[in-house]
């Protein structure tokens, strides 16, 4: 399944996977479809300068830009989501193109702003 989702976001430009991306995580969200294809996270709660999160793996900021798919993503099981980046007043953020893939690093660099 992997191999097959991979091919078909490959063949669009870095951005606009990463939107359709997200966007699928939503309705599959919406539709109770995450809930079969993700396991219960470990139970392995840590405590962190005072923060009590249930387990220690994150995602960092700059997958979900607008903070537009929170709830989809925190049903993935992560212990936090991090989101942004976030300011006092919408920005538009870099010009396109603005994400770029580096398939023999297997890495994207992504500089949306």
């Amino acid at each position: 399944m992997y191999g097959l989702l991979r091919s078909l976001l490959f063949r669009f430009p870095a951005e606009q996977a990463h939107n359709l991306a997200l966007n699928s995580l939503d309705i599959a969200h919406k539709l109770g479809l995450l809930n079969l294809a993700v396991s219960k996270p470990a139970d392995c709660p840590v405590n962190v300068m005072g923060l009590d999160f249930p387990n220690p793996v994150g995602l960092a900021a700059g997958l979900d830009k607008n903070a537009d798919h929170l709830d989809a993503l925190g049903a993935l099981g992560f212990g936090f989501v991090e989101v942004g980046t976030v300011t006092p007043l919408a920005q538009p953020g870099n010009p396109m193109p603005r994400m770029f893939r580096l398939p023999e690093h297997q890495a994207i660099i992504n500089r949306m702003g």
